[in-house]
């Protein structure tokens, strides 16, 4: 689920809770319009927490190690 599918289910909970005053036999339609929000914003976390992990950049590799041979040789 991408971040405007997450936005999208948060607006779209958004306009049913406070916005909508419809009655539906067997349905609370601003109790559906809170659990869409609710996941939404839960879609929405996730995603930015993958897209942070994403980003991180691993640190540049060490420089490597030179042994010098200090022996004496005539």
């Amino acid at each position: 689920m991408g971040m405007g599918w997450c936005i999208g289910l948060i607006a779209a909970g958004a306009i049913l809770t406070f916005a909508v005053d419809w009655r539906i036999d067997g349905m609370n339609v601003h109790l559906a319009g809170l659990i869409l929000m609710a996941v939404g914003t839960l879609g929405l976390s996730a995603y930015v927490s993958v897209l942070r992990r994403r980003r991180v950049q691993p640190p540049p590799p060490a420089a490597p190690v030179v042994e010098e041979d200090h022996r004496f040789v005539p």
